[in-house]
């Protein structure tokens, strides 16, 4: 077994260094002849996209010319075509992967820095006779501080540069792509994003006479109409597409191969649980190569790929969705499937308000994978059925939830030990002070009577969920008897523990006169609608069925 070079996203370090590498150089063939212009590949973080860019440089870049060591033994060098075409490009190559600021003129210096590094790189183009003095005057202007219409046209003028001195067109490689557009979401600054970078793009790949062919990644497909309106050459490969389906990420055969050769043959079915699961386009069993080649270097199970990065955005899309996206969270972390339509174009300033939207960004970021998709715009049910990717990503949400509460406030543990202990007035003293901490954690708003105060205990039940999980099934808002519980938390082993039901219910000043009429109020629904009724079905008797309501009032809580 080679060795396993963690984090090596240079092709020509890794493959000088002989390093463990599993052969994606098919992926040269098969884009180079296509006849796509330009193509967006969308791919979620650590699947290769930077590794497979910088091959594609050391491949066409007159750089790497006489470089054919780097492929021999791989699939693209059986080629004699190939074999010829190496070497023989001016490739420009860009990552915005590094583009993280806090504010759009953070972010469009960076940018224009990173620009400028390339001019740089390529000076010594101008010791040739070939360019004007107004070229030469251009030259000289790209730099941190340029203004927006030089900006806008800084890449197109290299690749013009590069054709005068090369006699070719160019190949542009523009990695992570959409990096900076995360961020000016998170941060809110959009709008003066998208209008820099549509004039960007727009010039370097659609207005642009001297490029040969260009290629951009990313984890998202952003909205056309955000930042693509102009760019009607663009070929999208999302998730849900075959095409280069198995040149990002690993396939089943691969991963087994590895183990096979490393001695742990016998590893492929823990292996296979917690990190297969990926699917692109019909393509099934798609591993991600982080986990895997991190797991063969330290030969133990662990939580790799999901720990990558904070999930930040994730976790804030769920913690802050309304109780709809908890619900479905509940449902993804209990085994289940979730059913809807998708729209893989992501309109970040709709993520607050569109559930499909959320959705979509968790499917193209790899926390979710398809299970059952539409075939056609024919069919008459378009709805995509969807679940957790696998075991890594479900355990890295479990883990991402119990932080919400036990990071938050530690009354979140305790209150957890009075519930099962059945101690009232402990769950009440320690439940004040986790809705009193964790409230506005949850942005439940600030009227007492509006529906917000549900983001807050749709969040807890997950935090329940997620901590009873070993012991109890936990389920909300399903229907029973004669209506609907807010949760029922049944027991795995019915002769060991009890059951508990639980119903939620806001303070009305205009039908209750007390919160503890409120709790009164909850009792008697629990009753009425006969909630305990599948409780007492499968055999666990009534005095082992715990009911509580919990009235609410603003951030104030009583339990009864």
């Amino acid at each position: 077994m080679k060795t396993i070079g963690i984090g090596k996203q240079d092709f020509a370090a890794l493959r000088e260094s002989d390093c463990f590498y599993v052969d994606k150089t098919s992926f040269i063939r098969e884009w180079w002849e296509s006849e796509d212009d330009v193509t967006l590949i969308a791919r979620p973080r650590r699947f290769g996209k930077t590794l497979n860019m910088s091959m594609l440089e050391c491949f066409f870049s007159a750089k790497y010319a006489g470089r054919g060591d780097l492929f021999e033994g791989l699939s693209i060098w059986e080629s004699e075509k190939y074999r010829a075409l190496q070497g023989t490009y001016p490739v420009i190559f860009l990552s915005f992967a590094n583009v993280k600021e806090t504010s759009f003129r953070m972010t469009r210096k960076k940018i224009c820095q990173m620009i400028a590094e390339l001019y740089s790189r390529y000076a010594f183009l101008f010791e040739s006779d070939k360019y004007t003095d107004s070229d030469r005057d251009f030259y000289h202007r790209v730099n941190e501080n340029m203004d927006d219409a030089d900006a806008s046209i800084s890449i197109y003028y290299l690749a013009k540069f590069m054709h005068q001195y090369y006699g070719k067109k160019v190949v542009i490689l523009l990695d992570e792509y959409d990096t900076p557009m995360q961020e000016a979401y998170v941060d809110g600054y959009w709008d003066e994003l998208t209008f820099f970078m549509r004039n960007l793009f727009n010039s370097t790949f659609k207005t642009n006479p001297y490029l040969e062919k260009g290629i951009m990644t990313g984890i998202t497909r952003v909205s056309k109409e955000s930042i693509f309106s102009d760019l009607n050459n663009l070929e999208v490969v999302t998730t849900t597409s075959d095409k280069y389906a198995t040149s990002f990420g690993f396939t089943e055969e691969e991963v087994f191969h590895a183990l096979d050769e490393a001695g742990m043959s016998e590893k492929r079915q823990i292996v296979k649980e917690w990190y297969d699961g990926f699917v692109f386009g019909e393509h099934a069993d798609i591993y991600n190569p982080w986990s895997i080649t991190n797991y063969l270097d330290k030969k133990k199970i662990d939580i790799y790929w999901a720990n990558t990065s904070s999930n930040s955005m994730a976790g804030e899309l769920i913690r802050h969705g309304i109780p709809e996206i908890k619900e479905a969270m509940e449902n993804l972390l209990s085994g289940k499937e979730i059913a809807l339509e998708l729209d893989e174009q992501i309109i970040y300033n709709q993520l607050e308000n569109s559930i499909p939207a959320i959705w979509s960004l968790l499917l193209a970021s790899g926390y979710l994978r398809i299970v059952k998709a539409p075939k056609d715009a024919t069919e008459e049910d378009q709805s995509y059925h969807l679940a957790l990717t696998n075991r890594e990503v479900c355990v890295m949400f479990q883990r991402m939830i119990e932080g919400w509460f036990k990071n938050h406030t530690p009354s979140y543990n305790t209150f957890i030990k009075a519930f099962l202990a059945s101690d009232l007035k402990a769950m009440n003293h320690y439940m004040n002070r986790v809705a009193l901490d964790t409230f506005s954690y949850f942005d439940t708003g600030k009227s007492p009577c509006g529906p917000e105060p549900e983001r807050f205990y749709h969040g807890f039940v997950l935090g329940l969920l997620v901590d009873l999980r070993d012991r109890y099934e936990v389920l909300s808002n399903r229907e029973s008897g004669f209506g609907r519980y807010d949760v029922m938390i049944k027991p795995k082993d019915i002769e060991k523990d009890d059951a508990y039901i639980l119903e939620f219910k806001v303070h009305d000043p205009e039908d209750e006169e007390t919160l503890a009429d409120t709790v009164e109020a909850a009792h008697k629904q629990i009753e009425e609608k006969k909630y305990d009724a599948p409780l007492l079905a499968e055999g666990i008797s009534a005095e082992r069925i715990h009911k509580y309501g919990f009235a609410f009032e603003g951030k104030k809580v009583l339990i009864g």
